[in-house]
């Protein structure tokens, strides 16, 4: 009796280590004698002890921190720029067998291409157009990731970090730029009144008794007016009339 107890011990011990749990978030890479040959789906599974081995890799999306980076923008501005970037496992073996450490190359990758595609526009547009930028760095990452079975899904830019001197200076040209539009605008505007006004002399040269009623309308607007001397204007045809005569 004592003798069956002994391998019926060892055969417990042999098929419990070979049995292995996958989470529904997890995917299991399956190595036989250091070869890949295939992955576990989530549940229960059972591997050859010795001659296989399991590597557990998590399929979540998780997100990565990029520290600040020195920037410097197309129009010569030094910022310094942080952004987040949020990926996942696709290919759970090429992950493992195509780069050392999957995370932290992507981390890598995505600084580098953070610097280089900010580095090619202006500071107003890193400002204004956080959009764009974001979907051209998660374009080139995930282009670039692909081979490793990553999957870059969002890159949000969080903070573009300006030096106070050149905040000072950009208040000094956004100021400037205000008042430069202002002056358009006032341009503008006194060109329209001015091509009204030219086709208003027009039509009135053309129509005479349109005159007489913008005559006889300005004289109503005297009589309103306060006051004890009231100076008339004269039509000039009234006035070619009386020197006719």
């Amino acid at each position: 009796m004592e003798l069956l107890i002994l391998p019926l011990f060892v055969i417990g011990i042999i098929l419990m280590s070979s049995l292995r749990v996958v989470k529904e978030f997890e995917r299991g890479v399956v190595y036989t004698l250091g070869k890949y040959t295939g992955s576990c789906t989530p549940g229960l599974n059972i591997i050859i002890p010795v001659l296989q081995k399991m590597t557990i890799v998590d399929i979540r999306i998780r997100a990565e921190d990029i520290p600040p980076q020195d920037v410097i923008s197309k129009d010569n501005v030094s910022v310094k720029v942080n952004a987040v970037v949020y990926y996942k496992i696709v290919e759970p073996a090429h992950a493992i067998n195509r780069v050392e450490d999957f995370m932290i190359a992507t981390s890598q990758l995505a600084q580098t291409t953070l610097r280089s595609v900010l580095g090619k526009h202006e500071l107003d547009e890193m400002l204004a157009s956080r959009d764009k930028l974001n979907a051209d760095i998660q374009q080139i990452l995930d282009a670039q990731t692909e081979g490793w079975g990553v999957k870059v899904t969002t890159v949000e830019i969080k903070h573009v970090d300006i030096d106070p001197s050149m905040v000072r200076a950009i208040a000094k040209q956004a100021e400037a730029e205000r008042e430069r539009r202002a002056k358009i605008i006032n341009a503008e505007g006194e060109l329209q009144a001015a091509e009204k006004l030219d086709q208003a002399a027009t039509i009135l040269a053309q129509r005479p008794e349109t005159m007489q009623l913008r005559y006889l309308g300005t004289l109503g607007e005297f009589t309103n007016a306060k006051g004890s001397t009231i100076v008339l204007p004269m039509p000039m045809d009234l006035l070619k009339g009386a020197l006719g005569k």
